[in-house]
């Protein structure tokens, strides 16, 4: 764990020998659920691309209030697809913030990420509302019965699927080409009808021409890691939503969706435009 963790005693079948792009994303976000393996990785990508600690606060934060909007919208089930480390606010706890009714399970394939979960929905959760599974993103039908088995969702009804800052980590196949779309595709299929598609995505397509040099060094770092990435056109990230409505204000930067949603207590961002934060998001609905 960090520094104020025992770094001595992971949990069963966590690598240390590489970094977890899970890990690295909660120590930006100020976690403690990461190794020194994550935080020098960390500490080396800021070093040549410190706005990116912002950029992932920006993401986290467009997170909040796509829960805090679509809890307004009536919804009351969220789907947490690569969910991560629970750190900075939680599906759950956000939404209850709205109201005390929600339902949330969380899935993850780290297992740093599920150990976390599990224990701070033992501490703080409602086992009748709340619940995490291990579960790959690759085996969408897999997956969907893995939340079934939860007895949380009720599928009859709609749901808000959050595919929150993970599609831009590669989804190999078995012949090692990124599936991540077509796993959202059948994502989209399994959905029930009202149901909600949440997308977060990095692009090098529309940033400041210094970052986009810097998302190249970005994505060499990642991919010689143990987690490849891609940086998908904004063309692209639309396409992941299909045929869903997209709920207003559109496809558009973190910082610009629905910032009436934002929390008086939201950390400042460091940036000068909404082009810097080199994430594309957009919320669909399922006709």
């Amino acid at each position: 764990m960090s520094q104020r963790g025992p770094d001595a005693f992971p949990p069963e079948g966590v690598d240390l020998e590489h970094p977890s792009v899970a890990r690295v994303y909660d120590y930006l976000l100020g976690g403690d659920a990461n190794w020194a393996i994550d935080r020098a990785f960390g500490d080396k990508v800021l070093a040549g691309f410190p706005v990116l600690q912002s950029v992932a606060i920006s993401n986290r934060l467009y997170l909040h209030r796509a829960v805090r909007h679509l809890m307004r919208l009536g919804v009351r089930q969220f789907i947490d697809i690569g969910s991560g480390i629970p750190t900075m606010g939680n599906t759950h706890q956000v939404a209850d913030e709205v109201s005390p009714d929600a339902r949330v399970v969380y899935i993850d394939n780290e297992p740093v990420a599920v150990a976390h979960s599990r224990y701070l929905l033992e501490k703080h959760g409602d086992p009748k509302r709340h619940a995490v599974v291990q579960a790959d993103m690759r085996d969408p039908d897999g997956l969907w019965e893995r939340v079934a088995e939860t007895g949380v969702i009720d599928f009859e009804q709609p749901v808000a699927v959050l595919l929150v800052a993970v599609l831009h980590v590669q989804q190999p196949g078995h012949d090692g080409t990124d599936i991540g779309p077509q796993c959202v595709a059948r994502y989209r299929e399994l959905m029930p009808s009202g149901s909600y598609l949440v997308i977060s995505q990095v692009t090098d397509e529309g940033v400041p021409d210094e970052l986009a040099d810097k998302l190249v060094e970005l994505k060499a770092m990642y991919d010689a890691s143990s987690n490849p990435v891609v940086w998908r056109k904004q063309s692209e990230i639309r396409d992941l939503l299909g045929d869903f409505e997209l709920v207003e204000p559109g496809m558009t930067w973190t910082p610009l969706w629905h910032p009436e949603e934002s929390s008086p207590n939201s950390p400042e961002l460091e940036f000068s435009t909404p082009e810097e934060s080199v994430i594309w998001v957009g919320v669909g609905r399922k006709p």
